[in-house]
């Protein structure tokens, strides 16, 4: 495994990667409230097969996280330095791994560039209705009627207690470490204007929703070769998003893995040896 920093648009970007140069690349987009750290066992197990490359956006994990007056915290945002990210390292094919937040990013990097798009791995990565969970509902009324009450009450979503349940809920108990969430609890204890910079994305994932009927066209065009393995007990994104594949993408490979929202986190080599054997 090798870290490293990449300047794109004048932002420093953390990254790591493993694998051999010579391989298919295999881009890793992390999810809330994590960073590349997610990836951290995933990434050798399939070291032999492809070249392997997972970013910290900006104001996640390494990355430099600047100030919210010169930066805008947006889906839109985080996806066009994703996408300068990948053009100032050369890549210009590669399969994705999108979870959680890396959907709406990675699927926004596809609709730009689908000639590029070898193959995807949605892990619990939601761009249908059907995917989201009830805690949505709440949201979208949030996002109907804002409110300073009803920001401050989302910042629930990175307290202590709400993190450790994003990782655990779903799981057996004592199959998770606490390291993947001790790690994400201490930069959103570190990173300047945490809340504020985290608050502004889920404000934002309103449009993340709107666009589903944009990425949902992408897969009915281009027919990408498509992974969708899922933790069946995610609350947040639901098994029902990941049936939804099918009605776009028929021969899309659909695998419930027995975890909740962070499945790598207790069912890394079951997905590594789904990808495997899919790809």
């Amino acid at each position: 495994m090798e870290y490293r920093f990449l300047n794109a648009k004048g932002i420093n970007i953390f990254y790591r990667t493993c694998g051999g140069k010579d391989k298919p690349v295999m881009v890793l987009f992390h999810g809330f409230p994590s960073a590349s750290h997610m990836f951290r066992d995933l990434m050798p197990m399939l070291a032999d097969r492809f070249y392997l490359i997972a970013p910290d956006y900006p104001g996640f994990g390494q990355s430099e996280s600047p100030d919210r007056s010169v930066f805008a915290y947006t889906f839109d945002h985080l996806a066009e330095v994703m996408d300068a990210f990948l053009d100032a390292l050369g890549v210009r094919r590669f399969f994705m791994y999108v979870f959680d937040y890396g959907a709406p990013i990675g699927f926004r990097i596809a609709v730009k560039h689908p000639e590029r798009v070898l193959g995807i791995v949605s892990q619990n990565g939601n761009v249908y209705e059907e995917g989201l969970g009830k805690k949505w509902e709440a949201r979208a009324e949030y996002w109907r009627n804002p409110t300073v009450d009803k920001r401050e009450q989302y910042k629930s979503a990175f307290a202590k207690e709400t993190v450790i349940g994003q990782y655990t809920f779903g799981t057996e108990p004592g199959s998770v470490s606490p390291d993947g969430y001790s790690l994400d609890l201490y930069y959103a204890s570190t990173i300047p204007d945490y809340a504020e910079k985290q608050s502004d994305l889920i404000f934002d994932y309103q449009n993340n929703v709107k666009l589903y009927p944009v990425f949902q066209q992408y897969l009915r065009e281009y027919q990408p070769k498509l992974l969708a393995i899922w933790g069946k007990d995610d609350p947040s994104f639901i098994w029902a998003g990941a049936e939804a594949f099918r009605k776009d993408v028929p021969d899309a490979k659909i695998v419930p893995v027995n975890s909740g929202h962070f499945a790598l986190e207790n069912r890394c080599a079951e997905i590594a040896d789904n990808m495997k054997g899919f790809f």
